[in-house]
């Protein structure tokens, strides 16, 4: 675990920060099954997590445009089909901002079959 994302996290408002490690583990869980070495760092002052033949995820704070809808974010990259890929299956009925997020609320339950299906394709993307 690198420091920078650690402090990325610690300095985000209280109301995200458990749901930020959540996704971070889930994140690891997910690359660790499926064989993909993960490099973590900081992008756009949010963690970020890499992998070489992937998409990257970052998670972090909505934006002030957000912020009545959520507390924290797991972000995809914006011109790939994920989202809709995951809308349209596991992740009916999720919270996302267009192209590039699922929204959360601090002290949702993570449906996390359904994330991880979403972390699994970005993980894999340049495999396919």
């Amino acid at each position: 675990m690198s420091d920078p994302v650690e402090a990325a996290i610690e300095a985000a408002p209280e109301r995200a920060r458990a749901g930020l490690m959540a996704l971070r583990a889930l994140i690891h869980r997910v690359a660790l099954a499926e064989g993909v070495t993960l490099e973590e760092g900081l992008r756009w002052g949010q963690p970020a997590f890499l992998a070489a033949k992937g998409a990257s995820l970052r998670i972090g704070t909505p934006s002030k445009a957000m912020k009545d809808q959520a507390d924290f974010a797991l972000y995809v990259h914006c011109r790939t089909p994920l989202i809709a890929d995951f809308l349209a299956g596991p992740g009916a009925g999720q919270r996302v901002e267009g192209t590039r997020a699922v929204l959360f609320r601090q002290g949702e339950e993570l449906d996390e079959a359904a994330l991880a299906f979403l972390v699994r394709r970005a993980l894999t993307w340049h495999q396919r």
